[in-house]
């Protein structure tokens, strides 16, 4: 499969917004969602702190049903262009959908989360295990606690229960 929107390591995020919208619009009509989607690009798009070069934000009266079941139909939408637009895997990272900041939420609970594992972590000098989660959820709580003192991240597992585990680097003391 021939990826696109990339020349050498740059992403083509104007091209890539420009091809993404009429496709999109086409999908929402078809279904006859109640959605209208703005596609911010640049800076704009990662001003929550994700790092995203594009930015698709949706809003209208259909908004509830993007976000049940942890926003599993907002993943599918996501999903479904970039395998529509064949965009490159190291690209992923890059697009965000989003709808009622669902996303920002997410991410300031998943390194709440992460600070919360980590103190546990060195105060109990025992591996703490976070439930199973995505590769971009795990990616978050990995780069959240990088430059934390103290503590290590590895994923374990396999598949759908790979998870994140937080070990303590200090050993305990020993009276």
């Amino acid at each position: 499969m021939a990826f696109r929107y990339f020349t050498g390591e740059t992403f083509d995020r104007e091209g890539f917004a420009a091809d993404l919208a009429p496709i999109l619009q086409s999908i929402l009509e078809a279904a006859r969602f109640s959605l209208k989607f703005r596609i911010l690009t640049g800076q704009a798009a990662g001003e929550d702190g994700s790092g995203a070069a594009v930015a698709v934000l949706f809003e209208g009266a259909d908004t509830a049903l993007l976000l049940d079941h942890n926003a599993e139909l907002l993943l599918a939408l996501e999903h479904l262009m970039m395998r529509a637009l064949r965009l490159d895997p190291r690209a992923h990272e890059l697009v965000r959908f989003d709808a009622a900041d669902y996303r920002a939420t997410r991410l300031a609970e998943l390194r709440l989360s992460a600070q919360v594992a980590a103190q546990r972590a060195r105060e109990l000098h025992q591996p703490f295990r976070l439930s199973p989660m995505s590769a971009r959820e795990r990616r978050v709580i990995h780069l959240a606690l990088a430059g934390e003192k103290g503590v290590r991240t590895a994923s374990e597992g396999e598949g759908e229960h790979r998870r994140v585990v937080i070990y303590p680097t200090d050993k305990p003391e020993r009276r």
